[in-house]
Formats: structure tokens, sequence, C-alpha cells
């Protein structure tokens, strides 16, 4: 349990006196960003406007490093390569990407080489490198408009570049970083570090709020949907819902309403109304965003059915690594370190199928207008399952280590994955029904 008081009061940090967050009164439409080099001065009287409530073919690697086999990884991964592009100017594991949202014709990638790109889709050639940074890119991404990308390394250092110019606009050394997300609408970067805080800047004058969690990593976190709020997740298994524009909390659940874990990922549904979390207590929570209540626990069934351990034998670890909500149905899906994907009904809080992996699944994602999860895992392997009748649809490898990270386009024709085998992949996604 915490001591210090829940206020959450926003440290006092240089003033975000020109950003609304809510315009109940008056709602004014975000107007897309020019996509030639915006002037600085005119992003951030922009921004004085915004009302958040709407709105390379494989070649080789350079350097010619050799794969070395991946320890601890379930059965063998040499075998057909399915992908279209492979990227391979990173000269180690590839921790992170993300497309550009408006065109999904780029990508970011960021590695343990303490390096990140930003490169075409298409034919995986270089736009430019996003250089500086001293210690592993775990965070990269796009803004809203695709104008901007951001990129953050385990140190804390977080670096904004102009995509059209290739020129850095902005830079600001934080605590440990644990992850980065743009804001849903505006130029407005969000950060968890590991001494509790969240951050959120507006880019690129760098107008700056801090909101003080716990004394302990915030090791997770989202925007919701009408941008106004945030949710949190912290190591102490506590979770909070922040007002952004008064740097509060709304919402605070702890104790047997929290996790009894460090939390590792959260989501939210389509309009914001609900909030899924899941923690390394294998427990998935459902809260509502308004009222801040847990509406509903998920837990693997196969926690109750495992036999007793005999004397000497260890319990394998499993945790909730990675869930989110399906948009044309009441569906969720969560995936778990021990390989299971579970899909379960929100109407009946019940599960509805449970699908097995060889081995860990490190993320999911659903598929925008259909009831169809991709999952990537720990054996280098992106599977597709169908939620409704809980079957796998296909497969795609090529990777020779665990994948680590992926992004799906918006229309769903590609997939873009990251590995500990260097190696950035583009697979082409060909379904019958589609």
């Amino acid at each position: 349990m915490e001591s210090e008081s829940e206020s959450g009061a926003a440290a006092d940090t240089p003033p975000l006196e020109t950003l609304s967050f809510h315009g109940d009164e008056e709602i004014i439409e975000v107007v897309e960003l020019d996509p030639g080099p915006p002037d600085p001065d005119d992003l951030a009287q922009e921004m004085e406007d915004v009302d958040f409530e709407e709105e390379e073919e494989e070649e080789g690697n350079e350097e010619g490093w050799v794969v070395e086999p991946q320890e601890g990884v379930v059965g063998s991964m040499e075998g057909p390569d399915d992908s279209e592009v492979t990227f391979a100017l990173h000269s180690a594991s590839v921790f992170c990407v993300s497309l550009d949202p408006k065109t999904n014709t780029l990508a970011v990638t960021g590695g343990e080489d303490d390096k990140a790109f930003v490169w075409r889709l298409s034919d995986g050639e270089l736009l430019f490198e996003c250089a500086g940074h001293k210690d592993s890119v775990t965070c990269a991404g796009f803004s809203h408009d695709s104008t901007l990308v951001a990129t953050g390394d385990m140190s804390g250092l977080l670096k904004v570049w102009q995509v059209d110019t290739k020129e850095e606009i902005w830079s600001f050394e934080a605590g440990d970083l644990e992850w980065m997300e743009w804001h849903p609408r505006a130029p407005v970067l969000l950060a968890g570090t590991a001494d509790g805080n969240t951050w959120m800047w507006k880019v690129p004058n760098g107008d700056c709020k801090t909101f003080q969690g716990p004394n302990c990593p915030a090791t997770c976190g989202r925007v919701l949907p009408d941008g106004k709020r945030a949710v949190v997740g912290y190591e102490d298994g506590t979770i909070r819902i922040w007002d952004l524009k008064q740097g509060s909390p709304i919402h605070v659940l702890k104790g047997t309403e929290g996790h009894q874990g460090p939390l590792t990922c959260v989501a939210t549904n389509q309009d914001g109304s609900l909030i899924l979390t899941g923690s390394v207590d294998c427990q998935a929570k459902l809260v509502s965003a308004t009222t801040g209540k847990v509406v509903g626990v998920f837990r693997p069934e196969t926690v109750a059915s495992q036999p007793s351990l005999g004397e000497g034998e260890e319990s394998e670890s499993n945790s909730v690594e990675s869930l989110g909500f399906c948009s044309v149905m009441p569906l969720a899906a969560v995936g778990y370190l021990d390989g299971t994907l579970a899909i379960y009904d929100l109407a009946t809080q019940t599960l509805r199928h449970q699908c097995q992996h060889q081995s860990g699944i490190v993320q999911l994602l659903w598929e925008a207008g259909t009831a169809v999860v991709y999952t990537c895992s720990l054996d280098g392997i992106v599977r597709l399952w169908d939620a409704r009748t809980g079957r796998l649809l296909t497969d795609y490898r090529g990777h020779t280590a665990e994948i680590l990270d992926f992004a799906l386009s918006k229309d769903a024709s590609l997939v873009v994955t990251t590995s500990g085998d260097h190696k950035a992949k583009v697979f082409c996604v060909q379904r019958p029904d589609r």
C-alpha cells in the first residue's frame, strides 16, 4: 500500500498553460498539420487551439555478421522465409517497430545496437538514421499526423525528428524509460519512467508536465481515445487514470482492486469506456474508465488445473504479456508467457477459446474491423487466429530468433516484425476471406 497522498498534483515543471485538454462547451476541430516543414512557433501556436475531444530487399548486413543460434527458444527456427522485405541494418536485437499512421509506407525500428532507423516498407530503403542514442532503443513511434518520429532509449534519452527534413528538432533526458506514446490528436509526447513519473511534453517547444505516481516504475501507459485522460500501470500493482489537464488522478486502483504484481500491459476499447490491464500476477482486469471500478477479472484456466509440484520442482513462471479489444465483437484477447492465447466474451465474462502456441506470446494485435487476432511469439512465428472459432488461419515464418515486436498496417495487408536475429521483416498478409 502507499503512504503518500493520492492528490497526485503535477510536479512543479514548466507549465502547459496553452494546452487545453477539454472544451465541452466549444468543440474546436483539430486540423491536420501541413505536411511541409512546420515552423516551431506555428506548432506552438496551433497547440493553443487544440481541443482533444475530436479530432530494403534483403541484401545482407553491411558488416557481414552471422546469426548465432539462440538459446532458450523452442524448436528449430531454420526454414522457409515468407517475408517480402528484410531490413538488415541493425547489428543486434531489434526491440521495437512502429508504422507511420497516415500512409503506412514508413517504419521506424529501434534496437540493442543503440540505433534507430526510419525506412521504407516497400523495398527496405533507409530514409535516415535517428542518431545520437547511447543505450538500447526500446521505444519508437510516429506522431498522429506522421510528420514527426520519436525514439527513446533505456537510459531515458528521448529524441524527436521531423520526417520530411530528417532533422532532429527536440530532445530530453528523463529517467530510465519504461514506455513512450504519442497523443492521438496532437504533437504531444508521453512517457513513463522508472522513478514512477509519467511525463508529457509539447513538441517541439518542450512545455512539460509530470504526473507523480508511487515510488516505483510506471511500467505501462496508454492515452485514452478522448485524449483528455491516460491510464498508467505501476510496478506495485496500482493503476491510475490521470486527468491530463489537471495533472491529478481521477481514479486510483490499489490493494485488491489493483494487481498483486507489476503491470505489464494496458489497452482500451474503441470508445474508451473500458480499460484492460495485465500483470505478472496472470490476471487481466476489466475496468470502467468512467467509474474506475473493476467490472471483470480474467484468469488463465491452466493455473487452476496445474498438477502439484514434486519436491525440487520449480513452477514455470507465467504472466500476461499483451492484450486488446476486438473492434467488431464484444471480445477481448489475452496473451500469456506460457503460450496461451485466451479469447474472452466480455458480455458473459467467460472464456470462449483457448489457442495454444509452442512458446511464449510476446504481443497480440486485433485487425481493425474483423474478429481476427494476430500474435507474435518467442518461436519467431506470426500467427493469425479467427477469434469467433478459435481456429488458426495461417502463420508466417522467416525469423531465426524470437520476435520481439510487431506492427500491423491499417488495411491489414502488411505485418512488420522485429527480432533477436537482428532483422526486421515485412510480410504480405493474404487471406481468402478478404
